[in-house]
């Protein structure tokens, strides 16, 4: 990836579709007809991601950003291969078309898929749906995230998708070294709550599942009309590991307040909302997978915390670096990570175990 400051200049992709990119979509992407135009999506802050209208439909081009990278960031590559694993299970994805791996034709590695028509919910509290259907959409959330746990690893292929060995050890490690390389400037939180995952790793427990790395409700299409997932998207941090790591994340959301750009559900009536709490959803979804409950739940929570902060802190390199897929915004997520990691350390601070 290190090699991306000497790859040719991007082809231009917002607007019309010419070109090498016209000709390589002609002869990889089965049936595609143009003219084409493509227009970038406004959310995400990693890998730029554009939707496609061309006469033959509508297609999504996710690419990895040009410019210097972090090491084994960005690696669209092994996202197109989950989603394309994943084609016939119980989890819902957009079908995965072509993938280009020639940095020749746009400059950097990138892949397509179908476009699914549906609803992307930015805000965890649903302001526009009812409270019964509010609900409801936290179930289904917690139906897929069992449902993706549940997958057979072997069977689909991915059996290889991630290193052997304790998993917690393993991104800790990774999002250390990572905020590091991109640290801008001393925070005291951070330091206090690296040393503390650093130190608190649990031993290896054996469970291993695909995990997707960035489980929240904005990463998840729902059908126009109903409750449903009908796709799981932004699977860039994918990998096996352990399940209880997504199950945390996800539940950040409930610790992180509502104002300020972080979109949790702190300070809000969520009984009144019709939107379960933190205990109800863990235990509904140890329900689906047959187990008893969560070890080591402060851990994973502070382990969440530290990972987004890294992930942030990478946001905010790249937009002081102008590889950002959006600077502006990315630079705004970059004031949000003294908070952040402020929680996570309040976290630890209320359980007499840590």
């Amino acid at each position: 990836m290190d090699k991306a400051m000497d790859a040719p200049a991007p082809t231009r992709l917002d607007g019309p579709v010419e070109g090498r990119l016209e000709a390589w979509l002609r002869a990889h992407v089965a049936g595609f007809e143009g003219p084409a135009r493509a227009e970038k999506f406004a959310g995400g802050q990693s890998n730029p991601t554009y939707r496609l209208d061309a006469a033959s439909g509508s297609y999504v081009l996710r690419r990895k950003p040009p410019g210097k990278l972090l090491k084994s960031a960005h690696a669209v590559d092994r996202e197109y291969r989950v989603i394309n694993a994943l084609k016939g299970t119980d989890v819902p994805i957009a079908d995965p078309l072509a993938l280009c791996e020639d940095d020749d034709v746009i400059g950097s590695m990138f892949y397509v898929m179908a476009f699914r028509e549906g609803r992307v919910f930015w805000d965890p509290a649903l302001p526009d749906l009812s409270c019964e259907t509010r609900g409801a959409v936290y179930d289904e959330m917690n139906r897929v995230l069992a449902a993706l746990h549940s997958v057979d690893v072997e069977a689909v292929g991915l059996s290889d998708f991630g290193r052997p060995g304790n998993y917690f050890a393993r991104q800790v490690s990774r999002w250390s070294r990572q905020y590091r390389d991109s640290e801008t400037g001393a925070l005291p939180e951070m330091d206090a709550l690296i040393s503390w995952v650093e130190a608190n790793v649990p031993e290896d427990d054996g469970q291993v599942s695909l995990v997707h790395g960035d489980y929240r409700i904005d990463n998840l299409i729902f059908a126009p009309d109903a409750p449903r997932v009908i796709a799981v998207v932004d699977w860039e941090l994918a990998t096996l590991g352990h399940p209880h790591s997504d199950l945390a994340y996800q539940c950040m959301q409930w610790r992180l307040p509502h104002a300020g750009g972080l979109r949790g559900l702190a300070g809000l009536d969520r009984t009144a909302l019709g939107i379960p709490d933190e205990e109800a959803y863990v235990a509904r979804y140890c329900e689906r997978r047959g187990i008893s409950g969560i070890d080591h739940w402060t851990f994973c929570l502070a382990f969440s915390f530290f990972r987004i902060a890294a992930i942030l802190q990478g946001v905010k390199k790249r937009a002081l670096d102008g590889n950002g897929s959006n600077p502006q915004q990315g630079l705004e997520m970059g004031k949000l990570i003294p908070t952040v990691a402020r929680t996570a350390l309040d976290l630890i601070e209320e359980d007499p175990r840590a």
